[in-house]
């Protein structure tokens, strides 16, 4: 009579169970490969088929280069590499700033120099454009030769030309006045809150210029007309009116400003038509 045993497979593990993935010999249990055959179509095995598919390493591969190659914008890219003018403009400015604040030794009555104050602001005034518009119109109606008003017409046009330029360009840079300026000047206008360029040193080298050329002066008073504008200038200065930059760019206007009013002088004829009504 046949063992109980021999008549149960599963037990006994004889014969292999249908889908469970092992088979036993002796007794013991034996797991089969995951990749079968081609047409295995197993969860696993589709997964690592889709992992091991060219295409998608292609595209993760591009992802992660995208990723990766992004980088900073264009913009923050310029920022930290700026240009050489960039840093050479920037370097100025900052000279600029230190020397003239260094310079503003009459800014206040407490500065290093605050006792020549006072002398400073009446070379301040000297070369304000209300006393020079005023002084030339009186020389114009004044004069006994024509020569003489014809001169200071020009001359007035002169510093009419100056006023708009300098206002022009004023408005359209828009610098403020160093920190340590007081607005305690002399018969100031809404434009005059910005310094870039300085009036009074267009001013003065443009008048110094004009009546160097157009007045017969003896030596040592040629020399006090260009001392006057030298002192005019650095008075802006110590004052704590402008910056450097500001005088030095005001006296190069200036000087330019005598060629316009060359190409634009008035003759005699434009004078006696102009003074005609009024005589």
């Amino acid at each position: 009579m046949p063992s109980p045993k021999a008549k149960n497979p599963s037990r006994s593990g004889g014969s292999p169970v249908p889908g469970s993935g092992s088979s036993s010999s002796n007794g013991r249990f034996e797991f089969m490969s995951l990749n079968r055959s081609p047409g295995n179509d197993t969860p696993t095995a589709r997964l690592r088929a889709s992992e091991s598919s060219p295409t998608r390493r292609r595209g993760s591969g591009s992802s992660t280069g995208s990723t990766s190659g992004q980088g900073m914008p264009e913009e923050d890219c310029m920022r930290l590499n700026p240009s050489i003018l960039g840093i050479a403009l920037s370097s100025l400015l900052a000279v600029d700033l230190w020397l003239s604040k260094c310079l503003g030794v009459c800014a206040s009555e407490d500065s290093a120099w605050g006792s020549v104050r006072p002398l400073m602001k009446l070379v301040e005034i000297s070369g304000h454009g209300v006393p020079w518009l005023v002084g030339t119109a009186y020389c114009v109606f004044k004069s006994d030769s024509t020569a003489g008003q014809e001169v200071m017409l020009n001359l007035f046009m002169a510093l009419l030309l100056d006023l708009v330029l300098v206002s022009t360009v004023k408005a359209i840079v828009r610098r403020r006045r160093p920190a340590h300026n007081r607005m305690d000047m002399f018969a100031t206008f809404s434009i005059d809150r910005y310094s870039f360029p300085s009036g009074h040193a267009t001013r003065a080298a443009m008048c110094a210029r004009f009546l160097l050329a157009h007045l017969v002066l003896a030596a040592p008073l040629r020399v006090l007309v260009l001392l006057w504008a030298v002192i005019v200038g650095l008075s802006r200065v110590l004052l704590g009116r402008h910056n450097v930059t500001d005088v030095l760019f005001g006296f190069g206007m200036g000087y330019c400003e005598y060629n316009l009013v060359e190409v634009l002088w008035l003759s005699p004829q434009v004078l006696q038509a102009l003074l005609g009504p009024l005589a």
